[in-house]
């Protein structure tokens, strides 16, 4: 697992905001056209049947399966630098760090200015506490690469 230091993580900002903003609007736009196919099957039941636009019901399912894909793709992308991807929706992103003995992960959510918060492994989001000067003095140490 790589680890980062806290300079590291907060070089990795603007590429990840960049990633995680083209994630959620790709995630986003599938949404929007399952949106629209959930609607036909609903109005075809209500209305015990109809006929169908199949050309533009292909289009929804080919666009919906674009967009995952390319969500898919992206969250990779984000995983393969060594972040973890929490909660798409809000832009929630852990950054392994090496506390002392311990993997803590360092947390960051889209819209904050800097990496401000960690917690650990096991207490999640709800355990953030505010980053104090034991992450910054590590800051200069880089980061090491283990096995999984």
């Amino acid at each position: 697992m790589k680890t980062f230091t806290i300079d590291e993580a907060q070089s990795l900002l603007p590429v990840l905001d960049s990633l995680l903003k083209r994630a959620i609007e790709g995630k986003q736009s599938a949404e929007l056209a399952e949106n629209r196919l959930q609607e036909l099957i609903r109005r075809i039941y209500i209305s015990g049947g109809m006929r169908v636009d199949v050309a533009a019901v292909a289009r929804d399912r080919f666009e919906m399966e674009e967009h995952l894909k390319q969500v898919k793709e992206t969250v990779a992308e984000i995983d393969a630098i060594g972040v973890q991807v929490k909660d798409l929706d809000t832009g929630l992103l852990d950054f392994p760090f090496r506390l002392e003995d311990e993997v803590v992960l360092l947390c960051w959510r889209l819209g904050e200015p800097a990496i401000e918060h960690w917690h650990t492994v096991e207490s999640g989001f709800q355990g953030r506490q505010p980053v104090d000067d034991r992450f910054r003095r590590r800051s200069g140490s880089g980061s090491s690469t283990r096995p999984n």
